[in-house]
């Protein structure tokens, strides 16, 4: 037999207060949390691996300023913001610099998608940067993306059934590209069939651009380059 509507109307009396109380709870917890995020994000300092800083680091060469993300609001704990910076044009150049070095070591088939792995070895060659210079880690990077990519190349112009080289100015953003490119690939050669581990090659080969030495790879490629688009003005 069903409850009679009084013996109903009595129990839905019951649970409308309870409803009210669950709903104002609900809203009470997501302002509380709100407020302790507010807090917690003027208090908490974003540092990269919870160590280094971003606020004093900075980028010397003016074109390459809206390129290399290193500023605060590009501040993360990980390399790993799991971003989707291909979509768009140019937006890459707001993924933050260390995670672009990481995702430009997630090279050569084996090590494609290894991304906690890159990580990983990133954060050993920052503690080794750091242990050798005495620096910011991220301000050696920077400085060794700057250092590290040719300002002029050639491209090849055809003419009349000819073909010939032609000096032309590399855009910010190539540079920033090519200077990846090339100190990962500097590592990754000088770790192959090395005791070293690829961690010590990449912080070597990031220590040795920054101060544009001729033991790294990218200043020797990257001076290469100069080279012959300076013969082919």
């Amino acid at each position: 037999a069903f409850p009679s509507p009084e013996i109903v109307m009595f129990f839905r009396s019951l649970l409308i207060p309870v409803a009210i109380l669950a709903q104002e709870y609900q809203l009470a917890c997501c302002v509380s949390t709100a407020v302790m995020a507010e807090e917690i994000g003027s208090q908490v300092e974003v540092k990269l691996f919870g160590k280094w800083a971003y606020d004093d680091v900075s980028v010397s060469d003016l074109s390459l300023v809206d390129y290399i993300a290193c500023k605060p609001e590009h501040a993360v704990f990980l390399p790993h913001s799991a971003g989707r910076w291909q979509k768009k044009r140019f937006r890459k150049s707001l993924c933050p610099i260390v995670e672009r070095l990481v995702c430009s070591l997630m090279m050569h088939g084996r090590n494609t998608g290894k991304k906690v792995k890159a990580v990983r070895i990133v954060m050993h060659t920052m503690e080794i940067v750091h242990l050798l210079t005495d620096k910011n880690p991220i301000q050696v990077l920077v400085d060794a993306v700057k250092n590290g990519a040719p300002r002029e190349d050639s491209t090849r112009i055809g003419k009349g059934g000819t073909v010939r080289r032609q000096a032309v100015d590399v855009s910010p953003l190539r540079r920033v590209n090519q200077a990846l490119f090339f100190i990962c690939t500097g590592a990754r050669n000088s770790a192959f069939r090395n005791i070293k581990s690829i961690a010590e090659c990449l912080a070597d080969e990031i220590m040795n651009c920054a101060k544009e030495s001729s033991n790294s790879f990218a200043i020797k490629k990257k001076d290469e380059i100069e080279r012959v688009a300076k013969a082919n003005r």
